[in-house]
Parts: structure tokens; sequence; C-alpha cells
């Protein structure tokens, strides 16, 4: 496959053309690349390339929830306690539904964003040929407060090479700091410990971390209050994360510009959070648009300088390992029918888009076992909105 005429985020205004072979980016040029007769070539103008996002935080199986939650909490043991008590039929509601089918749509809230790899938290996930990477090669613990035994996990020697993630320091109260020092304390085998939020992390705590994922929309829809980013990122590695909708609105580059109107990050700082960052932390073959990565590729309509202004219904494509996953109708004229068979036509607002799989179908499932469950896509059998 031949990418041309693309502008690569960060590189300036010139346009280059991307090469993809099995999978892999194989040469990046601003001449022309030469292909063979029969090699897929999409022309671009005026679009903007940047490597797939990768989301560090999210649970997959919880992203058929609204936001729960009508005031300001504590920490987060304060906010669970509260929503299970008062959102009893909304939480039983979406259980209902099997989670296989939660955890579909969890990828393709993900995919449908532009984000090509997504670190799920919490038990393993069967699923079934996922459309993008769902990272778990990882123990995940979800926190001192609510995880048993999670002394013992934290500390057995066969995990011993493996990432050790757990929410940590999510709060604005002394508990939420104290907590964050109870970990580091029976952190007793040396492995690579990874924290989420860290509310109430402060740098001399930072540094026992190999990262921290940032997740501010969470942190302000619980907290009203999200972590000093600004100190922090002088002590370890920023990750950055979306967290589910249970606390987070569906849509990362709207947490994208909430992060920026912070000022605890600059563009590069933050961009960086979302491409090389995770990349060096979780150990992928992806995070650049050079030639040997991962072909995980994102172009939208967009100019060089206005990356943080992208949504959604401004994405033309998105390749996994050089798979197309996602479609515009603008780049149809171009390809052969032929290549989109297995793909369904949805609506993001009104932009026309094709998505690998049977997204209308998924829908039609979830609202057997959930008729109120809404989307941020429209299809024609349904219109619902998130």
């Amino acid at each position: 496959m031949l990418l041309n005429g693309v502008k690569i985020y960060g590189r300036g205004d010139d346009a280059f053309n991307i090469r993809i072979e099995a999978g892999k980016i194989a040469e990046v040029s601003e001449n022309g690349i030469t292909v063979k007769d029969d090699t897929l070539v999409l022309t671009f103008n005026s679009a903007l390339a940047f490597p797939g996002l990768i989301n560090s935080h999210d649970h997959l199986d919880f992203n058929l929830f609204q936001q729960l939650g009508d005031k300001t909490y504590n920490n987060y043991v304060e906010w669970g306690e509260y929503i299970q008590q008062n959102y009893q039929e909304q939480i039983a509601a979406v259980v209902n539904v099997p989670q296989h089918l939660r955890a579909q749509w969890g990828i393709y809230k993900n995919l449908l964003c532009g984000i090509t790899t997504v670190v799920n938290h919490g038990e393993h996930l069967q699923i079934d040929n996922p459309l993008i990477m769902v990272f778990d090669n990882c123990q995940s613990l979800h926190s001192v407060a609510n995880e048993r035994n999670w002394k013992i996990r934290l500390n057995n020697p066969l995990k011993a090479n493996t990432p050790a993630v757990i929410h940590v320091g999510e709060g604005s109260d002394t508990g939420a700091f104290a907590e964050i020092n109870k970990l580091i304390r029976w952190t007793i085998i040396k492995r690579k410990l990874i924290g989420v939020h860290g509310v109430a992390m402060r740098p001399s705590q930072a540094g026992n971390f190999d990262a921290l994922v940032w997740c501010p929309d969470s942190n302000y829809f619980l907290l009203n209050k999200t972590a000093r980013i600004d100190l922090l990122k002088h002590c370890t590695n920023i990750l950055f994360g979306t967290d589910s909708t249970l606390s987070a609105t569906w849509n990362i580059w709207d947490h994208l510009r909430l992060a920026q109107k912070t000022g605890l990050m600059d563009n590069i700082e933050l961009y960086q959070s979302l491409t090389t960052n995770p990349a060096k932390a979780w150990r992928l073959n992806t995070g650049q648009i050079i030639p040997g990565k991962d072909a995980d590729i994102v172009i939208a309509k967009s100019d060089p300088d206005s990356f943080f202004s992208i949504d959604p219904a401004d994405l033309l494509l998105v390749m996994h390992r050089g798979n197309m996953r996602l479609v515009d109708e603008e780049l149809f004229n171009q390809m052969d029918t032929a290549d989109l068979g297995a793909f369904s036509k949805i609506y993001i607002g009104d932009a026309c888009k094709y998505v690998q799989g049977d997204l209308p179908g998924l829908i039609k499932q979830i609202h057997q076992y959930y008729p109120e469950a809404k989307f941020p896509v429209q299809t024609e059998q349904y219109t619902t909105t998130q």
C-alpha cells in the first residue's frame, strides 16, 4: 500500500509518501515511490498523518456507562460507594449486557478516535480478532483499597518481569497521599510499577514509578482536580489515558483539549504521552512514522498546526499494522469496493465512515439487552447519540 501526499505531524508543511509492506512502514519519502501495478495507492490533499494513538488506560467493558456521579468526591473509594448506592439501576442495566459485547464496543470507542493500541485495566478479556491492539502484557491491580491480597500479588516473584499497573493516589485528601506511600513501602521486589491517576502524588513519590498514566477528564469529573503533571513529568514518564465512560467522555480529543488548557504539559509533551512515551513504557514497535515501525497510522483532515483541534469526524483513515480499520467516504472512489466488503457504513455527525466489522449489528445486539444504550455514531437502523 502507498499513502501519497500526507503531512506528518511534527515535520512541518512538507508532503510525504509512505509505503507499507507486510504490516510495517517500509519507506517514508518526500520523493515519489515506485510500487507494483497492483498496489493500492491512496492520494491525499491537505491531510495530516500521525502514529495511531496509544491509550494507556481504559476499562473496555465499562464503556456503555454514562458518567455516574453528581458531586465532587474526596477519593475514588467515596465515589465508588456513592454510585453503588445511588445508581443501582443504571449499573445493573449495563452489567446485564454480556461482557464480550461490552468489550467489543470498548474497542470501537477507541478505534473511532484514532486509537490503535489500548491498555485494558482489569481481567483478561476474551476478544476474537480485535481490530486494534488490546495490550494486557501487564499485571492489573485495581487499587490498594479495592484489591484483595494486593501485597501478595504485587510481590509475586513469578511476575517480577511483568509491569504492575495500579490505580493509586486517586483523591484530593491526605488518605490518597498516604496510599501512595503505602504502595511504595510494600513494593518489596524490584519490578516495573506504573501508576494510574496519581492526583495526590508528589515529586518525591513519582520517582518510584516507571510511569504515571494521566487521565485528566476522569480526574476533574470525580475530584475537580488533577495531578501536578507539571512537576511529576520531571520525575517519571507520563502516559495519557481516557479511563472508561463511567467517569469520562468517550472522545479522547476532548480529553486532550482539556489537558492542553491546564498548561501542565506543552503540546510536544502531550503528543509524546500518546505516542513515543507509551511505546517505550509498554515496549511497543509503534509510536513513530519511520521505517521498521508497525504501520499504525492515522490520517485526518487537518493542517500541521491544528493537531489538537481534530475530532473523530475528521479522521480519513485509521490503520492498524497495515490493515485499514476505518475509512472515510472521501477515499471510497480510490478503492476497489471489494476492499470494503467486510466494512459497515456509519455516520459520525455528518461524516460518513466505513468501519471494519458489523458495528450496526453490534449496536443491535447491545440494544436487545440494554435498549437505553446510547452511541456516538449513527446508522440507518440506529440514530442514538451520546
